[in-house]
């Protein structure tokens, strides 16, 4: 019989590769989920200072952790505020792929 000594080594080895980039894409998803989350909210904060006369881009950036404001886009046509934002890159290029776009209406002019 035939020594089996390191085989399981080497099949970890073997698989570590693929565990790594499950791990990579799970933790992407979940940053884009949380990305998705910030720019709902910021975008219900721009449309709440619009009903109340209000700047709504500063209100939805104002909205945001630090971090997140770089990768953030506002814009506000009437009363309909836009935001859009990129999650944290873990994996090269994904991050454009994986942005997410909010839209909050403040409703009908008052």
């Amino acid at each position: 019989m035939r020594s089996v000594r390191g085989q399981a080594t080497i099949e970890l080895l073997a698989v570590a590769p693929l565990v790594l980039l499950v791990a990579l894409v799970v933790a992407q998803l979940l940053a884009a989920g949380a990305c998705r989350e910030l720019a709902g909210n910021a975008a219900g904060a721009g449309a709440a200072a619009l009903l109340q006369d209000r700047d709504a881009a500063a209100a939805a950036r104002a909205a945001l952790p630090g971090w997140s404001r770089a990768r953030l886009s506002v814009r506000v046509r009437g009363r309909v505020v836009r935001v859009e934002l990129r999650p944290p890159s873990l994996l090269p290029g994904l991050a454009g792929r994986l942005r997410t776009v909010v839209v909050a209406d403040a409703g009908p002019p008052a």
